[in-house]
């Protein structure tokens, strides 16, 4: 009898792991709302009457049992992952060195951040949930789908509008823009499937600690700032690999969120970094990842003669590492909070000073 309590224990603590890990890697900007015991994996967090409408508004943890349709579909976009989307677009405008504050950039800009933001990464977060719903009926039945507060065809066809709603957004700004090749259509299709390969089977990246956390960086940073460069002037070869070398960078911000479902990952056979080499292993893999790509795109900066912004990236990487030893190297799980929170802002201002760097 033990035994079988222990393992339905394991098996709710790995269903909130993998529900945690696309909506809280998927965001620099994200706080954590809970504590967790030393690299151990949590418990989940029961929704119900006594939830939070805002939580349940932005689709985060502790949220209220909901009825009106429109907002539980909105609950299945996760506003609270939006940010990071919009914030690639204004560093692609930016590192074009063709955006204007006119009207029309201004539109152009709204209209890019809104394809990036409630509509291909609402299609993302959807189609998560709808591939996790069976996970979700064990672990979580108050979640929007197994508790049948919406139908599995009303998902489904939630899906499809965010889908065609974002690529078509796509073919229009192309059109705006006066394109010859629609490279913002294109694009968004590849992002789109990305997403739908890391939630999917057979493929499911999101498996592979490696593979599914760079394609969430890539996502959050190397796709939007793509679609707002080539939307206000030309991508380049040299900005698609200064960008993915970034990607390595939210790779490293990934996995500080894997380390409180070691156990959850472990049971279902996840290979995130944390299970794969260890905790001690991979909070330096972590760091490591964060800290070498920001200092090797300074170094980058110093050699293309831009002194003062390799300058500026490193005085905002320090202030990363300072917190890095003073909360998420002494503990990962305990501090990963408080390390988001201080370092996690220098690293996003890192990204604007990059794009501003590459638009001279």
């Amino acid at each position: 009898m033990n035994k079988e309590r222990r393992r339905g224990q394991k098996k709710s603590m790995s269903g909130v792991a993998m529900k945690d890990k696309l909506a809280c890697n998927s965001t620099m900007l994200i706080l954590r709302y809970e504590t967790a015991p030393r690299y151990h994996s949590q418990a989940p967090v029961s929704g119900g009457a006594g939830g939070s409408s805002f939580n349940q508004l932005l689709g985060i943890k502790g949220a209220a049992q909901e009825t009106n349709k429109w907002k539980i579909r909105l609950q299945l976009t996760k506003p609270v992952t939006w940010p990071p989307l919009i914030w690639g677009v204004v560093c692609g405008a930016a590192a074009s060195g063709n955006f204007n504050w006119t009207l029309e950039d201004v539109a152009k800009s709204i209209a890019c951040m809104l394809m990036s933001g409630p509509f291909l990464t609402g299609y993302t977060q959807t189609i998560n949930d709808y591939y996790d719903r069976e996970i979700d009926a064990i672990n979580e039945p108050y979640r929007p789908i197994p508790s049948g507060a919406i139908s599995e065809n009303e998902v489904i066809t939630q899906i499809w509008v965010l889908l065609l709603g974002g690529l078509g957004l796509a073919g229009l700004l192309d059109v705006w823009a006066g394109h010859d090749f629609p490279v913002v259509f294109y694009l968004a299709l590849g992002g789109s499937l990305l997403s739908y390969i890391y939630s999917a089977p057979p493929l499911k990246l999101k498996q592979n600690g490696w593979i599914g956390n760079f394609a969430l960086g890539a996502s959050y940073i190397s796709l939007p700032w793509w679609a707002g460069q080539a939307l206000f002037g030309t991508l380049t070869p040299d900005i698609i690999v200064l960008t993915l070398l970034y990607s390595i960078a939210g790779l490293g911000i990934a996995i500080v969120n894997d380390f409180k479902s070691i156990e959850g990952d472990r049971a279902l056979g996840l290979q995130s970094l944390p299970v794969a080499f260890g905790a001690e292993t991979a909070k330096w893999i972590c760091v490591g990842a964060i800290d070498i790509t920001q200092l090797s795109v300074a170094g980058y900066l110093l050699e293309a003669g831009k002194p003062y912004y390799a300058l500026a990236l490193v005085g905002l990487i320090i202030p990363q590492v300072v917190f890095q030893f003073q909360y998420f190297l002494k503990d990962p799980v305990k501090y990963d909070v408080k390390y988001q929170a201080s370092a996690q802002p220098f690293l996003v201002l890192g990204l604007l000073v990059t794009a501003l760097a590459t638009s001279h």
